[in-house]
């Protein structure tokens, strides 16, 4: 296998489509759709090269803060007045 250019884009056998990342004669580094980040032994890896640049990835939506209630104080109940003995 050769050495592959990085953003190149391709489909591994198990793993699916992916891009890779970083290449060179011993290892080559590819960040895959579903499976994240893998790295492979460039002589004996087994993929398909696809043509074209990889697409985009979609922006991840930044997590939103967790807001929690703030409790609100009980108000203590007004004390009836007692009727007066009779």
């Amino acid at each position: 296998m050769q050495i592959l250019r990085q953003a190149q884009y391709l489909r591994h056998e198990q793993y699916g489509l992916g891009v890779v990342t970083s290449s060179n004669a011993e290892r080559t580094t590819i960040e895959f759709d579903l499976h994240g980040t893998k790295k492979f032994s460039t002589s004996i890896m087994v993929v398909e090269l696809l043509a074209g640049e990889a697409p985009a990835k979609p922006a991840t939506p930044k997590r939103r803060k967790k807001t929690t209630a703030t409790p609100t104080a009980a108000k203590p109940k007004a004390a009836k007045p007692k009727a007066a003995p009779r």
